[in-house]
């Protein structure tokens, strides 16, 4: 069982072996020279750890003589059980691929955990997407319109604090839309199929749009200066850059009131938008606590 025969290894190898899998699963694809890189070893070394993982793995990895490149084989089933916490830093911050295992603490610490999580084999499937360049064949899951059927392009992870999403370009509604990631079912990726101009990232108006926030403690606190120190603002303000497809995410997590009055009141809204109009045109913007867009007076104007 490979189990049995990982636990003959000594922790370097099996650390090794982890990134192998991680890499091959996650981006569909290792060469050699990645763990020459990552580890510092010799490109012989790098060798023999892709032959013991082939050996430990029958059909996890096929060398793809053409891309000159280990690429994910058929028949792939993991070895090391990674929590989803390690994989997603792993993914968007870089580090944590060593192998998966309880570590003791320096010192106690506590951080809350999640409610939900998104199932690795899917995640997979949308990471070995976004770095291959291909489009995505999935099962999606909406509140507004059920199942449906959909070709995605994706080309980024969002994290909103309460989940993950996936940025991708639609084919369905001909634009770029957030996917929550747990939604999706069945993914396939689509190598063969090309993807046209309009479709990659770099034409996702609310993605390279870069939105400037001015952040300041809320009229309704008693005392702001406490409130400056906890989130280090310099003058009473704490100016942000965020992208616009991220922004109503950031400021529903963090409470900013964003009505152009500041009338939210309740001691979680410590924090105010200083000008509204900052975020004008960003779509997710209603996400935002107090935030009004242009239409929802429009509609509130009329209704009145």
């Amino acid at each position: 069982m490979p189990k049995d025969q990982l636990a003959e290894l000594t922790q370097p190898q099996r650390d090794r072996l982890a990134f192998i899998e991680l890499r091959v699963r996650f981006v569909g694809e290792i060469r050699r020279q990645d763990l020459v890189a990552r580890f510092g070893i010799q490109s012989a070394a790098a060798t023999r750890d892709l032959a013991l993982y082939k050996e430990l793995s029958p059909g996890n990895i096929d060398y793809d003589p053409k891309g000159k490149a280990y690429v994910l084989g058929p028949d792939f089933r993991p070895i090391f059980d990674f929590p989803p916490e390690r994989v997603l830093s792993w993914l968007t911050l870089g580090f944590g691929d060593g192998e998966p295992m309880r570590l003791k603490a320096w010192i106690a610490s506590e951080s809350p955990s999640r409610l939900t999580h998104p199932d690795l084999d899917v995640l997979a499937s949308v990471t070995r997407a976004i770095h291959q360049g291909c489009p995505l064949r999935v099962k999606y899951y909406s509140i507004s319109s059920g199942c449906t059927e959909r070709e995605v392009v994706p080309f980024a992870l969002i994290d909103s604090g309460l989940r993950w999403h996936v940025r991708a370009f639609d084919r369905k509604s001909q634009e770029f839309r957030d996917f929550v990631i747990t939604r999706i079912k069945n993914p396939v990726v689509l190598k063969a199929q090309p993807v046209a101009a309009h479709e990659f990232g770099d034409q996702d108006i609310q993605w390279t749009r870069i939105v400037e926030l001015e952040l300041v403690p809320h009229p309704d606190q008693p005392r702001p200066e406490i409130t400056e120190m906890d989130y280090g603002m310099r003058d009473g303000v704490l100016r942000m850059k965020l992208r616009a497809a991220t922004a109503g995410y950031i400021l529903r997590k963090w409470s900013v009131d964003c009505s152009p009055n500041h009338c939210l009141r309740g001691p979680e809204y410590r924090l105010w938008l200083k000008d509204h109009l900052a975020i004008y045109g960003v779509k997710n913007a209603i996400l935002a606590p107090g935030y009004k867009s242009q239409e929802q007076k429009t509609v509130k104007a009329g209704a009145d």
